[in-house]
């Protein structure tokens, strides 16, 4: 289930529209009902809080109005490693004797 903090793609008549960030998850007095509050991630930012059943919140298809919705929850993918990463895997660690420590509090002073 998406979860607070989540980044969730919403879906409007099959077609994606906008991204949102899941502010908030509070239960209805329904069961199985939640108001979620999304922060709207487009400009201007806008907040709406949509009442909603649990399993809408995981990516099933639901009406608004008439017309189809849905909230698809966005993995975030690897970060590709930087060149200066791979420069550093690539280069033999140093030799015992071979590092030094460098003091950032006498590097603040000058």
């Amino acid at each position: 289930m998406a979860a607070e903090n989540d980044i969730v793609l919403i879906y409007f008549e099959n077609e994606p529209t906008t991204f949102a960030r899941i502010e908030s998850i509070l239960p209805d007095h329904k069961p199985d009902w939640y108001h979620v509050g999304l922060l709207l991630l487009q400009t201007p930012l806008q907040t709406v809080t949509w009442i909603l059943r649990d399993i809408y919140i995981n990516g099933e298809e639901f009406t608004m109005g008439g017309k189809k919705i849905r909230l698809e929850k966005i993995v975030s993918p690897e970060p590709a490693p930087s060149s200066e990463e791979e420069s550093r895997r690539k280069k033999p660690s140093p030799k015992k004797g071979d590092a030094r420590v460098i003091s950032l509090k006498a590097l603040k002073k000058k």
